[in-house]
């Protein structure tokens, strides 16, 4: 596409396109056509010109094509499908392989009993299709099934925080589906709008991160009207579809938990000597027992990490063929409670040793939102002398809300008696607003690295690189950066996403 809109700007994207061309041609690989789509018809709105004999406008060759039957290419079921990057512990991403049948089937299974999607709903997952998301729960499960779907450009919260559920009442929207991210920001910017719509949602879902419970009974209250079932799901870009979710009118709900495993999964929780963790006892590292339809097939290009990655850490037995020996190692801490729900605690890594205590990022930033003022929270990991990291929070406030010490003094309350005293923080910033990726993800990594006064490094691709310098110069002060201390394995940690 030459461009699309964004926050009321007409995006130049074909410049991103020669881009990639570029980078493709300095690996080795000569790109011969781009086919350029037109936002508005016959008009060219990217200041990157055409380039002749390789750049051409798909309006114009549709037409030679029209009513020509193209026959479609039987493929293997184990076919390479599509590749997706993710972010990994090194610098290199992932290619992420996923195959033609299991991944169909998957996502076909997973939206019709977890989405409960039929064929005349109206249903909207509020995604980027470039997501794995976007593409399991926009484009593949929704329409194997034959239903209706919504498609948007733009951001949600523009021209205002009410867009999204104008959009709802405007097509009869009945499904829901977004991510903790846009549900947080659309109770920042517009925490009373949902009332002043007449739509109704039988279901609503959040994915992509642990969501707060505060975050969670907004959404349930406010935007659900009390009257819509809440799917709260854990999976991965790796895993195809959903992994842990309650079954919407089957499972009791219950805030900030993704549930137990979905029919067919089997999770379980090890500790880092492969023992597993009981129920109702403490964290540990979720894991799946058995294959399942939607996983991954490899990584492009690199088997060996893929094993390494995935299957490494709790196999006993390289050379066994047995499934059972090889459980799928997610990466992320979770514990169990009693009734066999899993509740997710973010990355690994997303955690801060304090004192030989292991508290979870996600935890802390959930006790913080308890604050009524508070909109959005950031818990990053600062050096200290006596207790080697300690917990660093940055609160963003509700909208004419003025910064007080009183609220300060309030987190630092929830924190102690949410979590306990080892969770007091070093200190509790105030701040105008989160350094965000243009996806709205909070940069931990960039508020981790000014709170241990290391470079921030290159913010300019942010939504709002200008709020960077602003606390900067609110946590250090005006002079220049200076590097007292040595946590850079945790900025290289909070940096992963």
């Amino acid at each position: 596409m030459d461009g699309y809109w964004r926050s009321g700007q007409l995006i130049d994207h074909k410049e991103k396109v020669d881009q990639a061309v570029d980078a493709a041609k300095q690996q080795g690989q000569q790109v011969d056509k781009v086919l350029v789509w037109r936002r508005y018809p016959g008009q060219y709105h990217s200041k990157t010109p055409m380039v002749a004999g390789r750049d051409v406008y798909v309006d114009e060759v549709l037409k030679d094509y029209a009513n020509k039957i193209v026959e479609p290419v039987q493929m293997d079921a184990t076919a390479p499908l599509f590749l997706m990057y993710t972010s990994g512990t090194t610098a290199k991403p992932k290619g992420v392989q996923h195959g033609t049948a299991g991944y169909l089937a998957y996502v076909t299974g997973t939206s019709k009993y977890i989405l409960d999607i039929k064929p005349d709903d109206i249903y909207w997952c509020m995604a980027d299709i470039g997501w794995i998301t976007g593409h399991s729960y926009i484009v593949y499960g929704p329409l194997s099934l034959g239903t209706s779907g919504v498609l948007y450009e733009g951001v949600p919260t523009y021209p205002d925080g009410g867009r999204p559920w104008r959009i709802a009442q405007r097509l009869g929207v009945n499904i829901f589906h977004t991510a903790p991210t846009a549900i947080r920001m659309l109770r920042k910017v517009g925490p009373n709008e949902p009332a002043k719509y007449n739509y109704h949602f039988k279901l609503m879902v959040t994915v992509g991160e642990p969501i707060e419970p505060e975050v969670w009974r907004w959404y349930y209250n406010i935007v659900g009207k009390k009257e819509s079932v809440i799917v709260d799901t854990w999976w991965q870009t790796e895993n195809g579809g959903f992994l842990c979710s309650t079954k919407p009118a089957l499972d009791p709900m219950k805030p900030g938990s993704a549930g137990p495993g979905v029919p067919g999964i089997h999770p379980v929780i090890y500790d880092e000597e492969g023992k597993e963790v009981s129920k109702g006892t403490k964290a540990g590292n979720i894991c799946i027992r058995n294959p399942w339809p939607g996983i991954m097939q490899t990584i492009w290009k690199d088997p060996d990490r893929f094993v390494k990655t995935y299957y490494e850490k709790y196999n006993k037995n390289p050379k066994s063929k047995k499934w059972q020996d090889w459980p799928y190692f997610a990466g992320d801490g979770a514990v169990q409670a009693e009734d066999g729900y899993f509740r997710i605690l973010g990355r690994v890594d997303d955690v801060i040793n304090v004192a030989g205590h292991r508290l979870g990022t996600k935890e802390l930033e959930s006790a913080c939102l308890v604050v009524p003022e508070i909109a959005e929270a950031a818990v990053v990991p600062v050096a200290d002398e006596s207790r080697g990291r300690v917990p660093e929070v940055y609160v963003a406030l509700k909208p004419g809300i003025q910064p007080s010490e009183k609220i300060e003094k309030d987190v630092v309350k929830e924190l102690e008696t949410l979590i306990g005293k080892i969770a007091r923080p070093k200190s509790v910033r105030i701040v105008p607003d989160m350094p965000k990726t243009r996806s709205g993800k909070i940069m931990r990594r960039v508020l981790a690295a000014i709170s241990n006064r290391m470079p921030v490094g290159d913010v300019t691709t942010l939504a709002n690189p200008e709020v960077v310098e602003q606390i900067r110069v609110m946590v250090q002060g005006a002079g220049p950066v200076e590097t007292t201390t040595n946590v850079a394995e945790d900025i290289k940690r909070f940096g992963q996403e």
